[in-house]
Formats: C-alpha cells, structure tokens, sequence
C-alpha cells in the first residue's frame, strides 16, 4: 500500500549552514546583528585600565589563534595550487581549522567591544567594515570547502572562488590588523 504522501516516508534532514547560499546568507545576516549589538555594547560598557588590559591580552590572543589559523589554511591551499599535496589533505586539513578561526574572530569581536573603540574615526570604520566582509567571507568559504569535497574535479569556477576566497581574507586580516596597530600608535 502506498502512502498518500510520499515525502512524509522520506526522513528529514536538519538545515545545515553550509547547505547553499541560502542559509550562508542567513548567517551573514545574523552574523551582521551580532556585530552591531557588539557596536551597541561597545558605546555603553566602560572598562576599568584592569578590564582594559585584560581585553588588550585576549584581543592579541585572539589575533594569533584565529590569523595563525587562516595563515595555515591558505599556506595548504597553496601547496595544494602547487601540487605539492592533494585535495583530500587540503580539505582534512583546514576543515579541522575552521575552530581556531572562528574562535579567533570571536575573540577579538568580543574584547573588541571592551577596547573602546573610535567610532567616529573613518580607520575603525573602515576596520568594521573589513571583520564584516572577513565574517561574510568565512561563511561562504564554508560553501566552498563543501562544494570543493563533493566535486569530482575542479574546475576553473571553484578555482577563482577558492583564489579569490584566499585574497579576500589575506586583504580583510592584514587591513584589520594594520588599522588596528595604527589605532594603537596614533
């Protein structure tokens, strides 16, 4: 006897983030939420020099996991361009990196907002708007890890968006980084 609705015999599976460009922007959207509340608790939680120095600390602990950890997904995307090791290794590799990385950002957004932040300085916006674009970005290479593990060979199209990818986030870590030590020493 058949069911009168066939999908009801088909188990569901859960939505998962990198499931398509749908739930990535779904997560950029709420990713976009979490840093402006992090803007918000910045303008209205005041720190004491102790707290300070202790968000300082986290803030550059923070920045050598979650960088650290991006510099060794791109440097194993370079050895797989250079055929100096394969896919699979690539993609084990830095799918076990997606927590230090992730950890890292969270870090510094969080004690980000116990730095005081000059929000009415064009170098800390234009900072904001790269650990935005770095988020986004970070979401979608997600997709990309997905799509690259699922592909029977890759082709040019995931070739230029695994590149591009890598640029991106080496042009939002270093532009964040910079603006930060210019914010520190000027």
């Amino acid at each position: 006897m058949l069911s009168p609705h066939p999908a009801a015999a088909l188990p569901s599976q859960p939505v998962r983030l990198y499931d398509s460009w749908w739930t990535v922007v779904a997560a950029a959207l709420g990713a976009m939420l979490a840093l402006t509340s992090g803007l918000w608790v910045s303008l209205h939680v005041h720190t004491d020099p102790t707290l300070h120095t202790a968000a300082l600390f986290v803030h550059l602990a923070s920045l050598v996991v979650g960088f650290g950890a991006v510099l060794s997904a791109d440097y194993h995307g370079l050895l797989w361009a250079t055929g100096r090791c394969g896919l699979t290794e690539v993609l084990s590799a830095t799918s076990r990196l997606h927590v230090p990385i992730w950890a890292g950002l969270a870090g510094l957004v969080g004690s980000g907002m116990m730095l005081h932040p000059d929000l009415g300085s064009p170098l800390t916006l234009t900072k904001l708007a790269l650990v935005f674009a770095l988020t986004v970005n970070g979401l979608q290479a997600g997709l990309l890890g997905r799509r690259l593990a699922t592909a029977s060979t890759v082709g040019r199209g995931l070739l230029v968006w695994g590149g591009v990818t890598a640029l991106v986030s080496q042009i939002c870590w270093w532009g964040a980084v910079v603006i930060g030590f210019l914010n520190t020493n000027g």
